[in-house]
């Protein structure tokens, strides 16, 4: 008797916590509706575990003033802004053709994420690892003053080590180095890896640590960036991690295809910026502008960009607005790669008016799983793309990692954001947009020669996939809102 007691008080409690969180999602989260639905879902057929996964991957951040910016800072910030939309508006000094043209996705980003415009840089691109980071240490080695580095996965592999070596190296010779890695993505790191950077007078911390190793109570709000800055002259931005199977010495994963911009002009303040927030987060120091460099001189360059960033600690989702913005401005054509594409519906309704105007859009994602659900819900949304005339292909070189888009050969796109919700409205994401022909040019070439090492997913390929292949999209379609 006494057991049933305990027993449907158990129940009851849990009954009344799942009623209670239920409240919460419905009447003070502002959730997306299907993500809402999927965590009712989860509490009431699976209470228990529910809650507990719950906790750990469906609290919402604090959203205001999540970075704890002073008045001031804020208003400096918010000033800064006004002051570019009036200048926008009042004259065409310094605007070029393509900034002129597209300034519907300019003030987008400008109002929604506070993304100025630039418009004297320099842009290297890289789609090759070994590329990537010969000209990232040669950076590092060629550093006077100080580097910044902030990545989502550091590897304690030879690449690692080789990062963390230089960066020592640099720490010896009196240049103030910062390292900042992300608790989950990185989550074989360990404060020790660190140990004689730091004793030089070097500085490295994770993101939204675990308590005693253990246990994270953020594990589903990641930072996802990948930046490094160098003497506030020269900033790197794109999909590259920092392991061996970026360079593609994984046999598992192949050739790894990813992209990433090295920038040199005006932008690199507003990148640096982004690693003063993040650092600040992490390390709860107070922010003081002057501790980091930044640049005062003209520059050469004259290609425009501006850096959009976008994380759970919004209610605006950014980065997804910025991709919607691209899409329904395009006019002939929108070249796609992500390794993950499970778009809302407000991005599917974009992508099938634009194909419905005469818009071609082109979609490459990788033919290899990392993630099996993703995969699949990824299949079930370009297969119902593909009905309204998407070219899909499949990439089977390796894995593709690109995080890129280019519209009309004008404006493109690279950064950390993968198509999906996770990078949407969870993770902390940063992407550069740059309004510049030849860059979108390079970036649409590299699409094409993609496609000589992809497969092409027709209408009536897919038309013919198994009874498996349909159930495992199902299921992974009905989970997307969480994946």
């Amino acid at each position: 008797m006494e057991f049933a007691h305990i027993f449907t008080l158990s129940v009851s409690v849990v009954t009344a916590i799942n009623i209670l969180l239920a409240g919460i999602l419905i009447f003070i989260e502002r959730r997306d509706i299907g993500s809402t639905w999927a965590w009712l879902l989860i509490l009431f057929f699976i209470p228990i575990v529910g809650f507990i996964v719950y906790l750990f991957f469906g609290r919402q951040l604090k959203q205001k003033n999540f970075y704890k910016l002073s008045s001031d800072e804020r208003e400096y910030l918010r000033s800064s802004v006004e002051e570019q939309l009036k200048e926008l508006k009042a004259t065409h000094e310094y605007r070029n053709d393509l900034l002129i043209q597209h300034n519907k996705l300019l003030f987008t980003n400008l109002n929604s994420s506070k993304s100025l415009v630039r418009t004297d840089n320099e842009i290297d691109i890289f789609s090759d690892g070994n590329q990537k980071f010969d000209a990232l240490f040669e950076d590092i080695r060629n550093a006077k003053k100080e580097i910044n580095i902030q990545y989502y996965i550091i590897q304690r592999d030879n690449l690692g080590k080789k990062l963390r070596d230089e960066l020592t190296k640099k720490a010896k010779e009196g240049i103030k180095v910062r390292v900042l890695y992300d608790e989950v993505g990185s989550r074989k790191m360990t404060p020790s890896f660190f140990k004689e950077l730091i004793s030089y007078g070097g500085e490295a911390q994770a993101f939204f640590p675990s308590i005693l190793r253990l246990i994270n109570f953020r594990i589903n709000n990641r930072n996802h960036r990948k930046l490094c800055i160098i003497d506030g002259e020269v900033a790197y931005i794109g999909g590259f991690n920092v392991g061996d199977e970026y360079l593609g010495l994984d046999p598992k994963m192949g050739y790894w295809r990813d992209t990433h911009f090295r920038i040199k002009g005006e932008s690199v303040n507003d990148i640096q910026g982004r690693f003063i927030l993040d650092w600040h987060q992490a390390t709860k120091q107070p922010i003081e502008l002057e501790q980091f460099l930044h640049r005062t001189e003209t520059h050469s360059g004259t290609v425009p960009v501006q850096i959009v960033a976008s994380g759970p600690n919004s209610t605006t989702q950014h980065l997804k607005n910025m991709y919607i913005s691209l899409i329904m401005s395009a006019k002939e054509s929108v070249y796609l790669q992500t390794p993950y594409f499970i778009p809302d519906a407000s991005f599917m309704d974009a992508c099938k008016i634009a194909l419905l105007s005469g818009v071609e859009i082109h979609i490459m994602i990788p033919n290899k799983p990392d993630h099996p659900f993703v995969y699949w819900a990824t299949w079930s949304h370009v297969g119902e793309l593909l009905t309204y005339g998407a070219h899909i292909y499949l990439y089977e070189k390796g894995f593709l990692h690109a995080k890129t888009i280019v519209v009309d050969n004008e404006v493109s796109s690279v950064g950390t954001t993968n198509i999906d919700p996770r990078s949407f409205s969870l993770n902390f994401e940063v992407n550069a947009v740059v309004y510049d022909q030849p860059i979108a040019k390079k970036l649409q070439n590299l699409f094409l020669e993609d496609v000589q090492y992809s497969s092409k997913l027709t209408l009536e390929r897919y038309k013919e996939r198994s009874l498996l292949i349909k159930f495992k999209e199902a299921v992974s379609r009905l989970l997307s809102p969480i994946l």
